[in-house]
């Protein structure tokens, strides 16, 4: 096995591609697998067209809030970062399926899971991991869809397309399909193994309540007393209830004030999934990037923007194989929301990914939602969070 990383900072879709593929036909001419991940500067039609020639086995991509960053170096700050993550492996095998996602986010992920086990040509099979991107709304559908395919043991990481200001314009792709409403799976049987880790960067205080009311991704009353009401208290007051007849984003400010629900605990230390509050209604409710169930207790979590920036390094090196060995590369999901919260600090979380990963290839997805298997915890969406998915290195290199 071999994994590449190229980029790009180049506006035009075209150019930018142009450069890549030269980087990519010297040091991976035929890949099996790629995934790409860039700004939506970058137009989804023509960014599609352009992966199709790559030659790639199965290739799977999605937009990323303000760039990605590679091993190379941090492409959020030029405006029009583009990269993608070359994996060559003869002995493996890949596949991706596409869905456009109406009504049943749960039917559709199915639908994409077979395509991609027919597409590697595995049908029946359990691959060793799956890597999915979805557009935001529906994503724990979308992995209950996908379980109910290839079982819950296996592990599902990636991340929610993302755009540059919560805007609607991200998308996800393949070669031959494109969509602002939609789920791309890929199902990756590699020669070597993988390994992974799936964090947040934040600690639990000592606020707790219980879910009273709820729709959908709308937290309407905590403790039988409005959700606004009482995570103002909780926050000391950061948040204010915006009046009546209006809303107010408060996405920026919640990034260091999510809800955490306790989904696991092992050996005495409790694994916690973040929801990251997006927006304050008038009528005192709020709105989230994740679900929330009525009878859940949720605890209030609190963040720093140094530990954010230093929790990658920590995701990575726990990603990292338990043997002592060579990696090939590693794909990670970073949330979109904590990086616009560190865009001071992100040589930071260069500088500690790439120590944890020995220098290895790797590409960031900034997203905004994050997927990952909880030690204990299962398969699960959550906001504000890392995962990381590391492919260990073979001894023979092709």
């Amino acid at each position: 096995m071999r994994i590449h990383t190229v980029n790009s900072s180049n506006p035009d879709t075209t150019a930018a591609f142009e450069e890549m593929r030269a980087s990519l036909q010297a040091k991976c001419p035929e890949p099996s697998f790629v995934f790409l991940a860039c700004n939506v500067l970058h137009k989804a039609d023509a960014v599609r067209t352009e992966l199709g020639q790559l030659g790639a086995g199965a290739a799977h991509g999605a937009s990323s809030c303000l760039g990605t960053m590679t091993d190379a170096g941090d492409l959020t700050q030029d405006g029009a970062g583009i990269a993608l993550f070359a994996i060559a492996d003869s002995e493996g095998d890949y596949g991706t399926g596409f869905q456009t996602v109406t009504e049943n986010a749960r039917a559709a992920a199915q639908a994409a899971t077979k395509e991609a086990l027919s597409a590697a040509d595995r049908v029946g099979e359990i691959p060793d991991v799956v890597w999915v991107t979805a557009t935001p709304g529906q994503e724990e559908d979308v992995l209950a869809g996908i379980e109910d395919i290839i079982g819950t043991d296996v592990p599902i990481i990636g991340g929610s397309a993302a755009d540059n200001s919560v805007s609607g314009e991200w998308y996800v792709l393949t070669p031959q399909q494109s969509g602002d409403q939609a789920v791309v799976v890929s199902v990756l049987f590699p020669s070597t193994d993988v390994s992974f880790a799936y964090l947040n960067g934040y600690a639990p205080t000592a606020h707790q309540g219980v879910v009273t009311k709820v729709e959908g991704r709308k937290l309407i009353e905590i403790d039988h007393r409005p959700a606004m009401e009482v995570y103002d208290a909780w926050t000391d007051a950061v948040f204010e209830t915006p009046s009546a007849s209006e809303t107010e984003n408060i996405l920026s400010a919640a990034t260091l004030w999510p809800i955490g629900r306790e989904v696991s605990r092992v050996q005495g230390i409790a694994h916690y999934l973040l929801a990251h509050p997006a927006i304050a209604n008038g009528d005192g409710s709020l709105d989230l990037f994740a679900d929330l169930n009525p009878g859940e207790k949720i605890t209030q979590m609190s963040g720093t923007s140094t530990a954010l920036a230093k929790r990658a390094e920590r995701v990575a090196r726990q990603a990292r194989p338990r043997a002592d060995g060579p990696i090939a590369g590693a794909l990670m999901v970073y949330c979109g929301g904590c990086m616009l919260s560190i865009r001071d600090k992100m040589d930071v979380v260069l500088k500690g990914t790439t120590d944890a990963l020995d220098g290895a290839p790797f590409l960031t997805h900034f997203s905004f939602g994050e997927q990952g298997q909880v030690v204990g915890g299962g398969n699960r969406h959550g906001n504000l969070m890392i995962s990381c998915l590391v492919f260990a290195g073979s001894d023979d290199p092709s």
